[in-house]
């Protein structure tokens, strides 16, 4: 069974692959943006003509998120128009898409967690851009199961974790926004999630929602980072005011994951459980 990766070799790329090695799952090809870029609709159908997918997995995405705002064509492009793109190509070759997207198509105004039935009104180009690739793909193929997922960190790449303990090896002191709220997800766990909807063989396609279990603000998961970490660095709490960025985020994206638990029987871990396992894998 081959499975195709777009954006096989960012961050939740390589957690496919840690968690598909571990696990014994053969067949994954994980293509980099131009072994596999989604904008090239000829190179998309030579690659299905060449491997005939079972599944493939969108984790190609723009995802500066402040950059977006300069940048609204690319960001769309990528976003929407590249999702379209891999999403004809699996329905023309009875593929099943497995496609990543995000907390911040909410506004985050409510202090509620969000099921896949509440209203998506982004606040940002980024989440704009996302929530129509969602639409996109569900005017295009019905066989597609779309992960909207949040605050994503591994050993991998960039991201919050690794920026902060980068930091603390050299700072005493950190400001941190405290007034976002949501819920750190380890990529790590995200590709257990997407395997186990393939290995499965669900059909339950749709959309579902992605993150570890609990809500923390930025503010204490820097405290947690540093706390596993043994780290002596005193984090300052910041308002969303002063710390002013480009693009307006989400202040409460917290996502219910009930269906994804119901539907497909997903078992999701705690959060500071997973960052936990996480700081050790980075210490190691």
């Amino acid at each position: 069974m081959n499975i195709l990766v777009f954006g096989g070799v960012g961050q939740l790329g390589q957690c496919l692959k840690k968690v598909a090695d571990t696990r014994g799952i053969e067949g994954l090809i994980y293509l980099d943006e131009i072994q596999g870029n989604i904008l090239d609709k000829e190179l998309l159908k030579g690659l299905f003509e060449q491997y005939q997918p079972k599944y493939a997995i969108n984790c190609a995405a723009y995802t500066a998120v402040d950059k977006a705002e300069d940048e609204i064509d690319l960001s769309r492009l990528i976003n929407k128009t590249g999702a379209e793109n891999v999403a004809k190509a699996c329905a023309q070759f009875n593929t099943t898409l497995i496609h990543i997207s995000t907390d911040f198509v909410f506004e985050g105004n409510l202090a509620k967690a969000l099921n896949e039935e509440d209203i998506a009104e982004p606040i940002n180009v980024y989440g704009l851009t996302k929530l129509e690739g969602e639409q996109g793909i569900s005017q295009i193929t019905s066989q597609y199961f779309t992960l909207r997922t949040s605050w994503l960190y591994s050993e991998f790449a960039n991201n919050f974790v690794k920026t902060m303990l980068r930091l603390g090896k050299e700072r005493d002191e950190l400001g941190v926004i405290i007034d976002q709220v949501g819920s750190p997800t380890y990529a790590v766990d995200l590709a257990g999630c997407i395997l186990e909807i393939i290995t499965s063989k669900s059909d339950a396609y749709g959309l579902y929602h992605y993150s570890n279990e609990g809500v923390t603000s930025w503010y204490d998961f820097a405290k947690a980072i540093f706390e596993l970490s043994d780290y002596s660095v005193r984090v300052k709490p910041l308002k969303t005011s002063e710390y002013p960025t480009k693009a307006t985020r989400p202040t409460y994206s917290v996502m219910d994951k009930s269906k994804i638990k119901s539907s497909l029987g997903i078992q999701i871990p705690y959060w500071r459980d997973s960052l936990t396992v996480c700081i050790k894998e980075l210490k190691s």
